[in-house]
């Protein structure tokens, strides 16, 4: 299995990372040059593409070798893929030399015995690269190849730069790369590469909006233990938080924006779930409170523009008011993505994240005198479950028999314990069966869901506050609009105490 570290590095910082003094320091070798030219092959259909494999030709210094990369996963700039490559003759694949790499039991085995791959394979896309490489050894005996290229990927008469560092792992430990990604960034900043060069190729061929990606049930089996479960879970927060920069970054898109967040959220979720056994570094903490802070302001603004206000379509007489007010916090809102844009493009958001990966790849919870409940990271994870999400329905029992009171830090305290009730059923949810699961998590989003929408009128409140502010002309238009939302929370009062009626009659799964 190959293991990489990708970064994407500024096109002038490119001469800077060519006379970094750790080059010269963990040489095993002379540098070396080389011209690469790769052919990216598929189906008309893109069958491999669909079967997550990618399959190139790449012509360097007059020979040619084929590329079959396939499966493996992606988090925190951390590729890990399958990869069988052979010598060929010319510039197509010999599909026969591949299949006799490939297990059979393995499912691209099936992929290349396919008669549609082997009668319709087409060049694609291709890549001009050159390569500089460097051979490392660090202190500890780790051997890395230090990667840096430099060149485009074109289809057609498309074409967009390649500039981009590959840390990969040819023998010792994965998390030697973080550390050495940590060191080149603190003088050449970084960005963590979430995609592959077949990747961002087929996107060039067939460009689109970026999309946003949302969370991935956890899969977890019964027989696991509480560490195996927390590594699947921060995982899959991890890729989802990575999977979606690209869209608030460039594509300042609101739908990104949102399960960038639920993936941050996810993972501080899981980090208060299983805060006794495992502990974050004081300073990642730190940074995942200010990404969420940054964060935060963009989402405001979008759900008042695009959820909140348009409640009320019915409720203000006159619809004047409302779109003024609308135009007026969806304009907001395009200069708070901007902000949540920086911080996502920033230096520490990528340290953060080349932070958090050496601590997971690393299972720094075990470090020595890092953590309290190290004997119960061994411990079956079907147990632990049960009383995570015994203690969290008794927390929401609590909170929620004052609903009644109406007042709102009382809703918000029920708010934050359903919030934390449904991460928790939610995380663990591959290990009940249906029909112990769905009527309770059912129950549970409802009244999440509606209290929710009461944070939402009260966050709607405080951002029509500090809109007429800055819009005195619109004071008029403001007016009515909260006069529509005051009259809107008394009928959410009614619904919040019947779905709480509905939740405290379901129990918790077992």
């Amino acid at each position: 299995m190959e293991i990489e570290l990708k970064l994407l590095v500024r096109p002038q910082d490119v001469a800077l990372l060519r006379e970094l003094p750790l080059l010269q320091q963990y040489a095993a070798g002379p540098v070396r040059e080389l011209q690469m030219f790769d052919t990216y092959f598929d189906t008309a259909g893109h069958q491999l593409k669909a079967a997550g494999a990618g399959l190139r030709v790449r012509r360097v210094d007059g020979n040619h070798v084929q590329t079959l990369k396939a499966g493996g996963d992606a988090s925190a700039g951390l590729h890990r893929r399958y990869e069988w490559e052979s010598s060929v003759p010319g510039e197509q694949p010999d599909l026969a030399a591949l299949r006799a790499l490939v297990d059979r039991k393995a499912p691209w085995s099936k992929l290349l015995r396919t008669s549609s791959i082997a009668s319709s394979l087409a060049p694609i896309f291709q890549s001009k690269v050159t390569r500089t490489l460097w051979d490392l050894r660090l202190p500890g005996g780790d051997r890395i190849e230090f990667a840096l290229d430099v060149g485009k990927l074109e289809c057609g008469d498309e074409a967009v730069p390649v500039s981009e560092l590959e840390l990969e792992l040819v023998s010792g430990n994965a998390i030697h790369l973080f550390d050495l990604a940590l060191a080149i960034h603190e003088t050449t900043p970084m960005q963590i590469g979430t995609l592959s060069k077949a990747e961002r190729g087929y996107a060039l061929c067939h460009p689109h909006p970026a999309m946003a990606t949302g969370a991935l049930p956890v899969q977890m089996a019964k027989r696991s233990n509480v560490e195996q479960a927390f590594k699947a879970i921060a995982f899959g927060c991890l890729t989802q938080v990575q999977a979606n920069a690209e869209g608030v970054v460039r594509g300042y898109n609101a739908e990104s924006l949102h399960q960038l967040r639920v993936g941050l959220r996810r993972l501080r979720a899981a980090l208060d779930v299983f805060k006794d056994i495992v502990q974050l570094p004081a300073d990642l903490q730190l940074d995942l409170d200010w990404l969420a802070n940054e964060l935060g302001n963009a989402r405001d603004w979008d759900v008042l523009a695009g959820s909140t206000l348009p409640l009320l379509s019915n409720d203000v007489q006159a619809a004047g008011p409302l779109l003024d007010v609308t135009h007026a916090a969806l304009d907001i809102a395009r200069d708070a993505h901007l902000g949540a844009a920086a911080a996502v493009n920033s230096p520490r958001y990528t340290r953060m994240m080349l932070s958090l990966g050496r601590w997971m790849f690393g299972n720094g919870w075990r470090d020595p005198g890092k953590g309290k409940g190290k004997g119960r990271l061994d411990a079956p994870v079907p147990a632990f479950a049960s009383k995570v999400l015994r203690r969290a329905h008794k927390r929401l029992k609590r909170r929620g028999r004052a609903l009644a009171q109406g007042d709102p830090e009382t809703r918000h305290r029920a708010r934050i314990a359903a919030k934390k009730a449904r991460y928790a059923t939610e995380l663990f949810a591959s290990l009940y069966r249906g029909k112990q699961l769905r009527p309770f998590l059912k129950a549970l989003t409802a009244l999440q869901d509606e209290l929710g929408k009461a944070n939402d009128a009260a966050v709607a409140e405080r951002l029509l506050g500090h809109m007429e502010n800055q819009r005195q002309d619109l004071a008029g238009a403001i007016a009515r609009v909260r006069g529509a939302l005051a009259e809107r929370a008394v009928g959410g009062d009614r619904r919040l105490r019947a779905l709480w009626k509905r939740y405290a009659a379901v129990k918790p799964p077992r």
